[in-house]
């Protein structure tokens, strides 16, 4: 060691440094990364001068002969051990070695552990599905429980004496394999739990035949069923028992580009006040298209309760003419579940079915009021978009060969709308349960 002594200033300078750990009045202790970057920039031909002043150091002030020492420690501690002899000794535990030398034999008994896993890795991944090796393959890891599993068969097959081993091998502890070992009559408890509950929530699930999500199924199982279950554990068992609700693709063609009109006839009445709270008053009303068969598409009309989300009207065409639009205000003025208000209005977009001074004429003839969406704005008529979409997750209408069969579904899940489907926003009531709910109350 260099017996040049730093003084207040020069140790404040050092302890700048990055490369510097620790600074006394006697020595100084470089970082690990500093050792790294010498020896990287000395092999290829830097002499230690050199690499100490680009590295922030004063020569002048550490002395050369330190440099020199360091450099010759350093070097000679590379050759030795590599990079591993570069780091402080004084930061490791120097009385006994990390790991205990083992002999042949308890290598030989590890290797043949190691194998036993490794085999028991490829049996269960050959149990999987098609998906699950999918994940595997593309990086996706076991679970822990998995990797306990497989430790688990490995022990019983005879390497009682390596459960460290093999969990350093799987990566994980053995406090938790020992504790998924003491927890196993949880678990078979739980999963019988699960199945039970599960059975339940498949039968809620495909209810009256069509598929539903977490909250429809939490309604289900309320009204129906006389059970609660909250929505967490409602959506684990679905991803358990792989329940998938449909769920429908956003439309790249937006359904307001039909409003090609420069101006908007009727001013917008309604200002997106859908739950007014009172029956039969704000209604609202577009077309949808529906392909079928091979090539043919027949096109739906309603009209929809904005209070209470039940659907009072419908028509069915394989025209875009406009009778499609003027039949379905017929049909809703003959209908009688429900008396229309006083005041009552129908809502639209600006298409050309709902500017026609024919259909404008129907309606001041019905003693019903108009009101329209702003010019391409979909959010307007939110509600009747809603139920056109909830239709299509639900009837594949592609599948339908022909347009009796495709009506024939549309009639069923109307009927399933209105008197079956719960709506989580409506006191958790189907539409027509809502409506007398808010007719009783006024």
């Amino acid at each position: 060691m260099s017996k040049k002594l730093f003084n207040k200033n020069e140790r404040t300078l050092l302890a700048n440094n990055p490369n510097v750990l620790r600074v006394s009045e006697k020595s100084i202790t470089y970082a690990d990364a500093f050792k790294r970057v010498f020896i990287d920039q000395y092999l290829l031909g830097r002499t230690p001068r050199e690499i100490f002043e680009a590295n922030g150091f004063d020569v002048e002030m550490l002395g050369i002969k330190r440099v020199e020492q360091s450099a010759d420690r350093w070097k000679k501690a590379y050759d030795k051990d590599g990079i591993i002899g570069l780091a402080d000794s004084r930061k490791e535990a120097a009385l006994r070695p990390l790991k205990p030398t083992l002999s042949p034999d308890e290598i030989i008994a590890q290797q043949e552990a190691k194998i036993k896993l490794l085999e028991a890795q490829l049996e269960y991944v050959k149990k999987l599905d098609r998906s699950e090796r999918r994940l595997l393959a593309n990086g996706e890891n076991l679970g822990k429980s998995e990797r306990f599993e497989l430790i688990q068969g490995a022990i019983e097959q005879g390497y009682t004496r390596m459960t460290g081993f093999l969990c350093e091998l799987l990566d994980v502890s053995r406090s938790g394999y020992y504790n998924y070992l003491l927890s196993a009559g949880k678990r078979e408890e739980r999963m019988r739990r699960d199945e039970q509950a599960g059975a339940l929530v498949k039968k809620a699930f495909h209810r009256r035949g069509f598929k539903k999500g977490s909250r429809s199924i939490k309604m289900t199982l309320e009204h129906e069923y006389d059970t609660v279950y909250n929505l967490k554990r409602i959506k684990r068992l679905m991803n358990k028992f792989n329940l998938i609700c449909p769920h429908r693709r956003a439309n790249p063609y937006r359904r307001m580009a039909k409003a090609t009109l420069e101006h908007r006839t009727v001013p917008n009445e309604l200002q997106r006040d859908f739950k007014k709270g009172i029956p039969g008053l704000a209604l609202l009303t577009d077309i949808t298209y529906l392909p079928y068969g091979k090539s043919q598409t027949a096109y739906l009309s309603t009209v929809l309760d904005a209070a209470t989300g039940e659907l009072l009207a419908h028509n069915f065409s394989t025209t875009l003419h406009l009778s499609l639009a003027t039949d379905t205000v017929k049909s809703l003025t003959r209908q009688r579940r429900l008396k229309l208000h006083k005041d009552a209005f129908i809502h639209s977009d600006q298409g050309s079915h709902y500017t026609s001074p024919t259909y404008q004429h129907l309606l001041k003839m019905k003693g019903l009021g108009q009101s329209m969406s702003r010019r391409g704005n979909c959010w307007d008529n939110a509600p009747q978009e809603s139920f056109f979409g909830h239709l299509k997750d639900h009837i594949k209408s592609r599948n339908c060969a022909t347009l009796a069969e495709l009506e024939r579904e549309i009639h069923r899940y109307i009927r399933y709308y209105n008197y079956h489907r719960y709506q989580w926003g409506r006191k958790k009531m189907t539409p027509v349960q809502y409506r007398n709910h808010l007719l009783s109350a006024a």
